[in-house]
């Protein structure tokens, strides 16, 4: 899969969120009143630290999904957009 335009490895059963703490970036997405930059936190669906655009489909929660092979991740900017995604 991969992050950004960059590759990132996973292990087989792993979250995307799991695999992205794994690498040595910071933010998954960015706050919508600071734009300061999240990583996962939680890692059980309820802190939405972790929501990235998944094969261009927005708020998805990265803990929550398996990684697998030929994902596009992008980082998830601003606001959860209401009616959009999960």
């Amino acid at each position: 899969m991969s992050f950004e335009g960059a590759e990132v490895l996973a292990r087989p059963g792993e979250s995307v969120a799991a695999a992205l703490l794994g690498r040595d970036s910071a933010a998954t997405r960015t706050t919508p009143v600071s734009g300061a930059g999240r990583t996962p936190f939680c890692m059980m669906g309820v802190c939405f630290d972790c929501l990235v655009t998944i094969d261009g489909l927005p708020n998805v929660q990265a803990c929550m999904v398996e990684a697998r092979e030929g994902m596009v991740i992008r980082r998830q900017h601003g606001a959860r957009r209401i009616g959009k995604g999960s």
